[in-house]
């Protein structure tokens, strides 16, 4: 009876639970999304800026990339793909012809690049040297489809020649032979080329004319070179080129096309 007057009292109590986990997850969707929404976008700017043939390249790469993976398939070069997986073969000549261009662009460039050393060395032994220092606003050193070229411009725009005249002026024959041993030092052989105004002969072009004028001129350019110690088979070739050549910043008449 004691105990019946005091019943026991069960409470029933309920944990409550964290939400984190929830509030999270939605995150992890839009970041799943995000990153496939990037993925088209790449996946659409690379088809908008790819060439047909890159294209079918690409396709041909996707079709069985599984089976390439875990046999191994064919060689990997055997594909045309660009892809890793399917490499050109560099082995095979088929097809080849089309690259022959990049062949004669890459020896350009290599020239080009050799020739810029070139004149980067010939400026150092100018400057090296005190005498061929003093000379050096004579000399006007530039690249030009031929090769290398170099331009003796007296700086006070004295002609190196009188009108009508093969003889070098006293200044200018000082000039060529001091500059001989530099030229000994370039690895390639040199081509002189003679210059006139534009004052035609009274004879015109039928007998002694601006062409055999500029041709002597440059003969007698190799002379003094000689004399200051060129080499002699240092020189490839001697041209006169008349007045097709003029200074770009001089008139047709001007006296320091006479060089």
């Amino acid at each position: 009876m004691k105990n019946q007057a005091h019943p026991i009292i069960v409470v029933k109590r309920r944990k409550a639970k964290s939400h984190g986990a929830a509030h999270g997850s939605w995150k992890i969707a839009y970041a799943d999304f995000m990153t496939a929404m990037m993925a088209f976008f790449l996946v659409m700017w690379l088809i908008s800026i790819s060439s047909p043939k890159e294209l079918i390249q690409i396709t041909e790469y996707f079709r069985t990339p599984l089976a390439t993976a875990v046999t191994g398939g064919d060689r990997i070069s055997n594909s045309e793909s660009p892809i890793p997986g399917g490499g050109d073969d560099y082995t095979q000549s088929q097809g080849e012809v089309n690259k022959q261009p990049n062949i004669e662009e890459l020896k350009k460039r290599m020239e080009q690049s050799r020739l810029r050393k070139l004149r980067g060395d010939l400026d150092q032994l100018i400057e090296s040297d005190p005498k061929l220092r003093a000379l050096r606003p004579h000399l006007k050193i530039d690249l030009v489809q031929e090769g290398l070229r170099i331009q003796i411009i007296d700086s006070q725009n004295r002609p190196m020649f009188r009108t009508g005249s093969a003889d070098v002026e006293p200044y200018m024959r000082d000039i060529l032979r001091a500059i001989a041993p530099v030229l000994n030092s370039i690895p390639n052989r040199i081509s002189l080329s003679g210059h006139t105004d534009d004052f035609p002969y009274a004879s015109g072009e039928k007998g002694y004319s601006n062409w055999e004028l500029s041709a002597d001129r440059a003969n007698a350019s190799r002379r003094e070179l000689m004399v200051g110690g060129l080499d002699s088979g240092k020189v490839l070739r001697v041209v006169g080129m008349a007045a097709t050549m003029r200074l770009s910043d001089r008139g047709p008449d001007d006296a320091v096309n006479r060089r």
